[in-house]
């Protein structure tokens, strides 16, 4: 053990590490490592290494000020065109488009429903929405049957199940190619 000042080169006792003394508080110092880290140790478990370093003033306030700049985080790996491009999600469920089903027959609610998807396929297009994701259940699969009938009379969609972990089997994805 002996006292320590900035600037001197360490090494933690009984671990492979190894820095630069920065602050020294009583017992505890803290010091860089070699790999950049701020670790802080009590002075009985260090051990002064090679020849001392001189640190100014300036590098001392430098290195605090770099200290208490908030780090950056690391984004989750999203692709640049999904980032651009939100997707929208329309759910036709008909309890979600209407207050009751009293009194409607299947052709109607059927009806509502793609009236609803081809509204709002359209509203996409009009604001240049590239992806749209129309979430219709798994059910009897008309309601799939007819959206992709009506998906294929637009030429600049293209559209396939949405993603599965999220959605299962109950949505299509619409892709609609913008034109310049």
């Amino acid at each position: 053990m002996g006292i320590f000042k900035i600037g001197d080169k360490v090494e933690v006792l009984d671990e492979a590490i190894s820095g630069t003394v920065q602050l020294v508080e009583g017992d505890r110092v803290t010091l860089l490592t070699d790999e950049g880290f701020p670790m802080q140790y009590p002075a009985k478990d260090l051990v002064k290494t090679g020849r001392d370093i001189s640190i100014s003033n300036f590098e001392v306030a430098q290195v605090k000020q770099e200290k208490e700049l908030p780090k950056r985080r690391k984004s989750t790996g999203t692709k640049p065109k999904e980032r651009q491009a939100p997707k929208m999600e329309v759910d036709l469920h008909i309890h979600h488009l209407v207050e009751s089903t009293k009194g409607l027959s299947n052709f109607d609610m059927l009806n509502l429903q793609l009236e609803k998807a081809k509204g709002q396929l359209e509203f996409a297009m009009q604001k240049r929405i590239q992806k749209v994701v129309f979430i219709h259940g798994v059910g009897e699969g008309i309601l799939k049957e007819e959206l992709h009938w009506l998906f294929s009379k637009y030429e600049n969609v293209k559209y396939y199940d949405a993603d599965y972990q999220k959605y299962g089997l109950g949505a299509t994805e619409v892709y609609i190619f913008q034109n310049p």
